[in-house]
């Protein structure tokens, strides 16, 4: 095949990593067309025939439907793996402030501001931690904003070094440069650490190199390089393309 489709989840931490994919199909001169959606939308393109590969999907728990073997086939390693994290700015100095569960101490919960913001794809997540760690009745709530609105008000949070709780997906533009301290979750509330895997269309493999299939297999990028692709992405300005051809070039740092 001389060209591929590859789709990826409409936001910045798929579309970096799908740029670094990108980058391993044009190298062994594939046409690549890009696709962006909703996993919906994803699974009837892999269902339909209308897109060859997927990068990623998080696995066992996050995208399922996905990975349906009469619709795709998964390739290889594990790019990285993603988890949920409750954090704050990691210059944040609150004595004893270790755990979610600490968010509920009188001490503690005089200094942290109650409004937890959030994009609305973590909302469910959200409202199984305060249950378990009964944080509503501490007077903690959940203010929902759609994804850009969220990142920019978790970037001044950081940038504040403001007393908020910020949930985050890791990797994340904001975990570079360990500026998040994570806290404990010893209830468990929070969903597992899933691995970020490619998906082949059924069918397609006896179509494509040997080879490529290969290093698609062994491509790793772990998450501090896709925090740092995302990074690049909103604070440098680049495109995903032009950060993924940064990292593979050596000029991006990734850091914890």
């Amino acid at each position: 095949m001389s060209s591929l489709t590859l789709g990826h989840l409409d936001n910045r931490q798929h579309e970096a990593a799908a740029a670094a994919v990108l980058r391993v199909l044009e190298a062994h001169d594939i046409e690549v067309e890009m696709v962006a959606g909703d996993r919906d939308t994803l699974f009837s393109s892999l269902r339909d025939g209308n897109i060859d590969l997927l990068a990623t999907a998080w696995l066992p728990d996050i995208d399922p439907m996905l990975a349906d073997p009469a619709t795709a086939e998964i390739l290889g390693s594990v790019l990285y793996r993603p988890y949920l994290l409750w954090a704050v700015p990691a210059s944040l100095d609150i004595a004893g402030l270790r755990s979610i569960a600490d968010l509920s101490k009188p001490d503690i919960a005089s200094v942290i501001d109650h409004a937890i913001v959030l994009p609305r794809r973590l909302e469910t997540y959200a409202i199984r931690v305060l249950a378990a760690y009964d944080l509503e009745q501490a007077g903690y709530r959940l203010d929902v904003l759609d994804d850009e609105a969220a990142y920019a008000h978790a970037s001044t949070a950081l940038d504040a070094t403001a007393a908020r709780v910020l949930p985050l997906w890791q990797p994340h533009a904001l975990a570079h440069g360990g500026r998040l301290r994570p806290l404990d979750d010893p209830r468990a509330a929070l969903p597992a650490r899933q691995e970020a895997k490619l998906l082949l269309r059924t069918g397609l493999r006896a179509s494509l190199d040997p080879h490529l299939l290969d290093e698609l297999g062994e491509l790793t990028l772990g998450n501090p390089v896709v925090s740092a692709l995302e990074y690049a992405m909103r604070t440098d300005g680049m495109t995903a393309d032009e950060a993924a051809e940064a990292w593979q070039r050596g000029r991006l740092t990734p850091r914890a």
